[in-house]
Parts: C-alpha cells; structure tokens; sequence
C-alpha cells in the first residue's frame, strides 16, 4: 500500500467517526436546548495534527456532507454550513500554527487561538445564518443575552473539551495512526523533531 493510499484510508475512517460523532448531540445549556453540544471535531483536529490543517478542514467538509447525504437538512443546509464553518474555525488555526513548529507548546498555542477563532465563528454563524434561517428574530438585549449566555460559554466548554480529547488522544495514536512523534511534552531523546 503506497502512502497517498494509506493517508487517504485514514482520513475516510476520520471522516466517518466524525459522522457517527455527529449524531451524538446533547444540550449543555438549559435556557438554550438548540445549543446541541456534538464531538465530532476531534477527529478533526487529530486530522489537522496529524496530516495538516487543510486535512482538518477536508474531514470537516466530509462529515457535513455525509449528514445530508445519510440524515437529510432540516435547516435548508444552513446548520450543515455553520457547523462546517465553527469546526472549521477552530482546526485551522490550530494546525496552522502547530505546523509552523510541532511542539507542545504550538499545539496548545493553536487551540487556544482555534478556541478563540470558534467563539467568533460562532457568533457569526448563529447571528447571520441559523437564527434567521429558523425565523428567530431577537430584539437586541435578548440577542446580547444570547450571544453572552448562550453562545459564548457553548463554544467555549467545545472548544475546550475538543482540546483536551484531541490532546489526550493524539499523544496516544500519533505514532500508531500517523507515524509522526505527538511532539506533546515527549521526553524521549530519540524523537527526530525538537519536543518542549
């Protein structure tokens, strides 16, 4: 099996835990059931980790089309198209600056910044796209409330979980999985790329 064929393999199994992570959503906060809080950007950033940022977004875009092609839209394409945008916003940045110098301390630079990036796409996506697609139209305070009570700490516990899983996970399968060092606070001395 050649290395585009293998690469190729694991970013279709990504891409499908994606999906299967998609379908598990739950509400985090009580005021805001539609807030549906879903994993299914972990394999996305281990994605991004692993081969690239624009992987990471690749498995993004992947994930949402197979929801309509298997679920179906319930939003006209518009949920699928915010929830490719907000994961998007957060593997990018991650990887980008991860990729620049794979270390412990970029890798967690670039979460904090992808975590800093969803809460903006975050905004926007809900103000400009979901709410008037379902016909919600909020006065300004109850936007405001919204956006401070609602949208704000929901992407940010995301973005911190999504974190802190792909942290966890990807020191664990980088090497099996990628064939890569996690470069996440390894001290081994035999790693061939510089570890914090």
């Amino acid at each position: 099996m050649n290395k585009n064929t293998n690469k190729l393999i694991k970013i279709s199994l990504l891409s499908a835990i994606a999906l299967i992570l998609r379908y598990i959503e739950f509400p985090i906060i009580p005021i805001f059931p539609w807030l549906q809080m879903d994993l299914s950007d972990v394999p996305a950033l281990l994605g991004t980790f692993g081969f690239g940022p624009l992987v990471g977004v690749l498995i993004e875009l992947i994930k949402n089309i197979l929801i309509v092609i298997i679920k179906g839209t319930g939003s006209g394409f518009v949920g699928e198209v915010a929830n490719f945008l907000v994961g998007a916003s957060l593997v990018l940045p991650a990887g980008l600056v991860y990729h620049r110098n794979k270390s412990k301390k970029t890798a967690i630079l670039g979460m904090f910044l992808g975590g800093v990036c969803i809460e903006i796409a975050g905004i926007i996506a809900n103000v400009y796209f979901l709410l008037p697609a379902y016909g919600m139209h909020m006065e300004s305070a109850d936007l405001l409330k919204y956006i401070v009570w609602g949208l704000l700490p929901f992407n940010g516990i995301k973005a911190i979980m999504v974190s802190i899983l792909t942290y966890i996970l990807y020191k664990k399968i980088s090497v099996s999985i990628f064939k890569v060092e996690p470069n996440f606070g390894s001290s081994k001395k035999n790693t061939k790329t510089i570890t914090e």
